[in-house]
């Protein structure tokens, strides 16, 4: 899934000094500190780390409430959608005008129905409402189907996105695997079968006379 990356980052820690004989512990505490928020420095929403404490001894830092300053080498897993990009995940709900879907488990995201394309039609089946295409029978979506859609815009502050279903790349993820390759491979077939014909109009094949 794109708006996922892996950054590496140099950091220094700030524990107290009561804290001295558990640093490990309280610079893990401070971490978690940055978990499944956005971060400016890190242009992201920090959702794992793996860190190795550069420093063995930690240096008290001048000041009125001196401190200990620990420097870590970090490798963090950054969720940093934009604009364009593809996002995966589940619908929680639905009606007549949206979609609603939580990626990742943490980060809510809506589809309103004007980003909805047309082909989808919204229905009430035995009670449960759901998107069907009107094209595909079988492309259905509706509470717990996984989607892939399109990052219009991304909240940093409340962690929420604005996507789309326009792009016919977008849907139910399990109907876009079984058919998006079928339409690759028919694309790719009539593509080279329109430049064969071409080459031969055009005299690029040898004929043969009798």
């Amino acid at each position: 899934m794109e708006g996922l990356k892996v950054s590496d980052a140099n950091l220094v820690v700030y524990v107290h000094p009561s804290k001295s004989n558990k640093v490990p512990q309280a610079v893990l505490r401070e971490l978690s500190s940055l978990l499944f928020r956005f971060n400016e420095s890190f242009d992201g929403v920090v959702l794992a780390y793996d860190v190795q404490i550069q420093d063995k001894i930690a240096k008290i830092l001048p000041g009125f409430h001196p401190y200990l300053g620990v420097k870590l080498k970090a490798k963090l897993l950054l969720f940093a959608p934009k604009p364009n990009m593809h996002l995966e995940g589940k619908v929680v709900k639905l009606t007549e005008r949206s979609i609603h879907v939580i990626v990742l488990g943490f980060s809510s995201a809506i589809i309103t129905g004007e980003d909805i394309r047309e082909d989808f039609n919204h229905k009430i089946k035995h009670g449960d409402e759901l998107f069907a295409s009107r094209s595909q029978k079988r492309h259905v979506i509706k509470v717990g189907t996984m989607i892939r859609f399109l990052v219009k815009s991304f909240d940093e502050e409340r962690l929420h996105i604005s996507g789309s279903l326009l792009p016919a790349n977008t849907g139910s993820i399990r109907w876009l695997a079984r058919h998006l390759e079928d339409f690759s491979v028919s694309d790719r077939s009539t593509r080279k079968r329109s430049e064969s014909e071409g080459e031969l109009n055009s005299g690029g094949w040898s004929k043969g006379y009798g």
